[in-house]
């Protein structure tokens, strides 16, 4: 039996409404129809304020979880998803609510019904309405963040990230010239109908949008390591630490393996290679990444950055950090995080990263290189910390530091800054 695919987006919803748990990891569980639950999920959580001004014009008492997600669901794709038969929009999504065991079950999906019925019939005037709101709910961002982008980046500048942001990602591959010429690739996928892309982005690498719909791993060259998924933004870090054949170098936050195997290519598979994290479930990921691509010559460590290298004075010639963030670069893949943006989380995070940079500092040469790095597009994990570090850290010193904007890179947001230490400690002053 078929499985009602807007009952699993429900489902998904219902949990992150009452535990806040977005359910990205849920989603590699979803055998049928997952591009559609996936898009269901995603969008109805980038859009929640835009949905909630709309149900409220129908609905005066906030339903239960469950009869919430479900109202999500049929709005979302009545309002939002032009590749969607509305009949199929409404029958699917009241069933969705009947299939329940629960007394008010047959209740809950008559008034959904209703209500999607009338969004249905007005959808055109609903959505010029919610035009003319304020940007909090037109473009369903907190209106803190959308605040400080615009003191930052300026209004236009701010208005279209959050337009950015609530476009679905596109799934984009990292091809690696260790493996496959590049046009050799886009050739292979061409022979199965599969029309890729270039991404505009310059970058050493090279980089190809998938159609939507296409699964990664029916890719030709997904078991040889043709390629890897990641958005050409996590180029910036690596190129910034060039790693090089026969140099001993640590990726220190290095799931899911995406940079570590961009390193790996250009080391030539030659040199020491070690890439660690503290988490069992990302270290499981990270393995795979490298077994896929074929970079034997990894070691693969578990650890915490913030607690330092586990082997103590062990020093390397380049040390990436990519440290955990607040990911308002990456909220269209990211689409939960918005919501979980406050200062108090600014605050803990900015801890956390200056530990970070504490502790792997200790394990680079002198002489040698460490690279910061970000996906997030605020000044206090960014510039300002790196600035601040180095003030207290004078063996240290600021090479070069890049930033990426989404709509004017077209790519995630970064940040990276190349850090190089001293070949001999400074003196100190009197």
């Amino acid at each position: 039996m078929k499985t009602n695919s807007r009952e699993t987006a429900a489902e998904m919803i219902c949990r992150w409404i009452e535990s806040e748990s977005f359910p990205d990891r849920q989603m590699t569980e979803v055998k049928e129809d997952r591009a559609f639950v996936t898009e269901l999920v995603y969008g109805i959580v980038r859009r929640r304020l835009a949905l909630e001004f709309i149900e409220r014009k129908y609905v005066d008492r906030r339903p239960e979880p469950y009869i919430l997600a479900a109202l999500h669901v049929g709005v979302y794709q009545l309002c939002f998803m032009d590749n969607v038969e509305e009949f199929a929009a409404v029958h699917e999504t009241v069933e969705a609510v009947k299939s329940r065991r629960h007394k008010d079950a047959i209740r809950a999906a008559g008034m959904i019904n209703a209500v999607l019925r009338k969004v249905q019939e007005e959808r055109e005037t609903l959505l010029q309405d919610l035009k003319h709101q304020s940007d909090e709910i037109r473009l369903s961002h907190p209106e803190s963040l959308i605040n400080r982008w615009v003191k930052q980046y300026g209004e236009r500048d701010a208005l279209q990230l959050c337009e950015w942001n609530n476009q679905p990602a596109e799934t984009i591959l990292r091809i690696e010239p260790a493996r496959i010429v590049p046009d050799e690739f886009i050739r292979a996928l061409e022979a199965v109908h599969i029309d890729v892309k270039r991404h505009p982005f310059p970058s050493m690498e090279t980089f190809v949008i998938l159609p939507r719909g296409v699964a990664v791993a029916k890719v030709p060259g997904y078991s040889e390591g043709w390629f890897t998924v990641q958005d050409p933004a996590t180029s910036v870090s690596v190129e910034l630490l060039d790693p090089r054949p026969g140099e001993s170098v640590l990726d220190a936050c290095a799931a899911p393996g995406g940079k570590t195997a961009m390193i790996a290519g250009m080391m030539e598979g030659t040199g020491e290679l070690i890439a660690m994290d503290v988490h069992d479930d990302r270290l499981d990921i990270l393995q795979d990444t490298l077994k896929r691509t074929g970079w034997d010559f990894v070691k693969i460590l578990k650890g915490d950055a913030a607690k330092g290298f586990p082997t103590i004075g062990k020093q390397f010639d380049a040390v990436l950090v990519d440290v955990p963030c607040l990911n308002t670069g990456v909220l269209r893949r990211r689409v939960d995080a918005r919501w979980r943006f406050t200062r108090d989380r600014i605050e803990m995070i900015k801890k956390i990263q200056r530990q970070i940079l504490n502790a792997m500092s200790r394990h680079v040469k002198p002489g040698g290189r460490m690279v910061y790095s970000t996906c997030s597009l605020e000044v206090e994990e960014n510039e300002e910390m790196v600035n601040r570090w180095v003030r207290d850290h004078s063996e240290f010193r600021i090479v070069k530091a890049k930033r990426l904007f989404p709509p004017k890179t077209g790519t995630d947001g970064a940040y990276a800054a190349l850090l190089c230490k001293a070949k001999q400690a400074p003196l100190l002053s009197e």
